[in-house]
């Protein structure tokens, strides 16, 4: 049943996800996956919607483990202005060296993982110690009502929508795993967020030698 519905969600992702890229994800989209230079790794690509926004890349590697949303990014890499290389690949088990890439953007990707602590170990690995993490993502309300609602709503949201969580602490996990943040902007009523992130190798390993 849940393969059931998560081949259901993955159909329909783009037609149930258009009223808000319209209203207001497609911006944000576009001013953050603009950012992205270089070397680019974009983990659990879906239906490929970012790829139409990497002006300032200079290739971009694409990691997406489900079929039905990879073959919806692969007829989507062709509006890409930069070459993409597209993947079958979980996001918990890269298949590429240390600092490899200049930056790395996940976008509503950690809210659905089975673990979000080891995607972003693995993030940080592959990321240049001088790199980015480019993120976009709903996250666990600030609120103590508003996140308990989150955490009612959890269990059948999975069900419905592909595993998403509602209720993650996204940003503490970012910075428990070897990221500074360095901006973020929130949206509707701090439920979303887009956050840029450096990658602290340098740092963390000053501190670990004393």
């Amino acid at each position: 049943m849940a393969n059931v519905m998560g081949d259901l969600f993955a159909h329909w992702y783009d037609d149930l996800m258009r009223p808000l890229e319209k209203r207001r994800f497609q911006a944000i989209r576009k001013k953050l996956i603009g950012k992205a230079a270089g070397n680019v790794l974009e983990i659990g690509s879906g239906t490929g919607i970012n790829f139409v926004h990497y002006n300032q890349a200079d290739e971009v590697t694409a990691v997406e483990p489900d079929a039905v949303m990879r073959e919806k990014s692969r007829q989507r890499m062709k509006e890409a202005p930069v070459k993409v290389t597209l993947l079958d690949s979980p996001a918990e088990k890269l298949p590429f060296a240390d600092h490899t890439f200049d930056t790395v953007v996940t976008t509503l990707v950690l809210c659905t993982v089975q673990d979000p602590a080891l995607v972003l170990q693995e993030l940080h690995r592959v990321c240049k110690p001088e790199g980015r993490l480019l993120l976009f993502e709903h996250v666990r309300h600030d609120n103590r009502l508003l996140s308990a609602i989150q955490t009612l709503l959890t269990p059948l949201w999975k069900q419905l929508c592909g595993g998403c969580h509602l209720n993650r602490d996204t940003l503490t996990l970012v910075q428990q795993h070897g990221f500074h943040i360095v901006s973020t902007e929130q949206f509707y009523n701090r439920i979303f967020v887009a956050v840029e992130a450096a990658a602290s190798v340098k740092r963390q390993s000053a501190q670990s030698n004393p």
